[in-house]
């Protein structure tokens, strides 16, 4: 089980986590919407709960809720800029398909 940051997506993290004191982490996981079934979420984490699977990478510590770790198991994340747009991008092996913008996406019916 693993998720793991580019460089880029660890800064970004460090930076939001230092501007939010009392956060714990980082909290990555998947909410059903969109079009293709699933959208993922990156939000500040302020407490740890009995379900979370923690990971310490490189410094940032991201929760994972234990209902969605098969969703995002093995996720590389990273963080890009485009002109005026920046967004964190996910790379997930689990995905079987997404949609066109890209905002949500499916996996196969075992997870």
């Amino acid at each position: 089980m693993a998720i793991q940051l580019t460089e880029a997506a660890r800064n970004r993290m460090q930076d939001y986590l230092a501007k939010n004191a009392g956060a714990v982490g980082v909290r990555f996981g998947v909410k059903r919407t969109g079009c293709s079934g699933y959208a993922y979420t990156v939000d500040v984490a302020e407490a740890v709960t009995a379900n979370d699977i923690e990971f310490d990478l490189d410094g940032v510590h991201v929760l994972v809720d234990r209902k969605w770790l098969p969703f995002v198991d093995g996720t590389d994340i990273d963080f890009q800029r485009e002109g005026l747009n920046a967004q964190f991008v996910f790379r997930n092996p689990n995905a079987t398909g997404e949609c066109g913008c890209g905002e949500s996406f499916t996996v196969a019916p075992a997870a």
